[in-house]
C-alpha cells in the first residue's frame, strides 16, 4: 500500500509530570505511516529551575529524531551560553552541534546504535560526486516510539575508524524546542513542527514553519546552489531547515546557516504573564489537520475536565487521524506534548466589594 499500511497502528506512548510550576502530558502514534520516525523529549527539571520540551519529526528514518531526543537538551545545558543565562544562544548551539555530533565514527556508531538492530540505517551517504543533491529513496525502518533516553555520557570524544570521514546522516529530522525558566520561554525551531501557546484563548504562534515558498529560505536555497520544484527543496524536501540532511549542506565555503538546508533555528522569546494558559508542541502530522486556533480551542474546552493531560493528547490524536488514505491529512506520525503553565493561571475575581 505504497508508504502506508493497511490500517492505522493506534497504540500510543504517552506520559505524563508535574512540578510546581508546571504540568504536561505527552502522547505519540503511528498511525498510517509504515514505521514511527518522531520522537520526543519532555523534562521537568533539567536543572533546579528550568524545563525543557521538544518535538523531532524524522524524514528518511527515525535515526536522527531519536539522536536528537537523546542528545540535544544535554548540548544545551553544557553550552557556555546556558550558564551565562543566555537560553537563545545555547539553542542555537545545540542544534548546530546534532549535526557536528553526528560526524564521524562516533556519529556513525551511534546511529547504528538508535537505528535497527542488524540493519544499516538510512543515512549513507559519500558526498555529492557530481554537485547534485537529488534525494534518493530511504529504505523503510522499523518503528520505534521515541521518547527521552537517559545517557551517562557526558562528552562526545572523536574517534578513530573506517567511517571516519563520515560526513552524517541523509535522513533528517525537524526539531522545536521550547525552554522555560522562571517567567521566560525561549523557543527554538527548524523545520515545520510548531510550538504555539494559548494567551487569553487566543493561539499565539512561537514557530514559524520553514516551507519553501517562505520567501527568506528560498533566497537562501538558491544562493546556495539549490532549486526549488513542485515546492520542494531540489525536487525533494518540502521543509528548509531539518538537522540531518547532509546532501543539502555540502558547500565547503559556506557556514552552516547558508546551506541550501540549514539547522540553524529560529528563536523568539516571550516573557510569560497571566492569561498564558499552555503551551502545545507537536509534528506536522497534527498542523496538517487543525488549526493553531483549532487547537487552542481543542484543548481549551477540554482541559479542565481531563482526567490527565497525557489523555487530552491521545484525545487529539485520535481526533486527528484520518478514516482512511484517500487524503494525506491525518495520515502521518502525530506527536504532541501540552504544558500547562500553572503559575499562571487567571485567578477567580473575588466577590467582595467596597461600598
Amino acid at each position: 500500500m505504497g508508504t502506508y499500511l493497511s490500517t492505522p497502528k493506534t497504540d500510543k506512548v504517552s506520559d505524563d509530570g508535574e512540578n510546581e510550576d508546571l504540568r504536561f502530558g505527552s502522547s505519540a502514534m503511528q498511525g498510517w505511516r509504515q514505521s514511527m520516525e518522531d520522537a520526543h523529549t519532555a523534562i521537568l527539571d533539567v536543572d533546579k529551575d528550568t524545563s525543557i520540551f521538544g518535538v523531532y519529526d524524522g524524514h528518511g528514518g527515525k535515526v536522527v529524531s531519536k539522536f536528537c531526543a537523546k542528545y540535544l537538551h544535554k548540548e544545551v545545558l553544557k553550552s557556555e551560553a546556558y550558564q551565562s543565562g543566555d537560553l537563545g544562544k545555547a539553542l542555537e548551539y545545540a542544534f548546530l552541534r546534532m549535526d557536528e555530533m553526528m560526524k564521524g565514527e562516533r556519529g556513525w556508531r551511534e546511529l547504528q546504535i538508535l537505528g535497527d538492530k542488524g540493519r544499516r540505517f538510512s543515512g549513507m551517504w559519500d558526498g555529492p560526486s557530481t554537485g547534485s543533491t537529488r534525494d534518493d529513496p530511504a529504505s523503510p525502518i522499523s518503528s520505534t516510539n521515541g521518547i527521552f533516553i537517559e545517557s551517562s555520557d557526558e562528552d562526545w570524544n572523536q574517534e578513530e575508524g573506517t567511517h571516519s570521514t563520515f560526513p552524517g546522516p541523509t535522513a533528517g529530522s525537524t526539531a522545536v524546542v521550547a525552554v522555560i525558566r522562571g517567567n521566560q520561554l525561549v523557543v527554538a525551531n527548524a523545520g515545520d513542527s510548531r510550538c504555539i501557546m494559548s494567551r487569553h484563548g487566543k493561539a499565539l504562534e512561537l514557530s514559524l514553519d520553514h516551507k519553501p515558498e517562505l520567501e527568506v529560505e528560498r533566497g537562501r536555497i538558491l544562493f546556495a546552489g539549490g532549486f526549488i520544484h513542485a515546492g520542494r527543496v531540489n525536487g525533494s524536501l518540502n521543509l528548509t531547515r531539518a538537522i540531518g540532511d547532509v546532501k543539502f549542506k555540502y558547500q565547503t565555503d559556506l557556514p552552516p546557516e547558508k546551506q541550501i538546508v540549514t539547522c540553524f533555528p529560529d528563536v523568539r522569546q516571550v516573557e510569560l504573564g497571566t492569561g498564558d494558559e499552555f503551551l502545545v508542541l507537536a509534528c506536522d502530522g497534527i498542523w496538517d489537520v487543525m488549526s493553531s486556533q483549532g487547537v487552542v480551542d481543542f484543548v481549551h474546552q477540554r482541559l479542565p475536565n481531563a482526567k490527565s493531560i497525557s489523555s487530552l493528547c491521545e484525545e487529539l490524536l485520535d481526533y486527528c487521524l484520518s478514516p482512511s488514505t484517500r487524503q494525506q491529512e491525518g495520515c502521518d506520525n502525530m506527536s504532541v506534548i501540552i504544558v500547562q503553565l500553572k503559575k499562571f493561571q487567571i485567578e477567580t475575581p473575588t466577590t467582595n466589594e467596597s461600598s
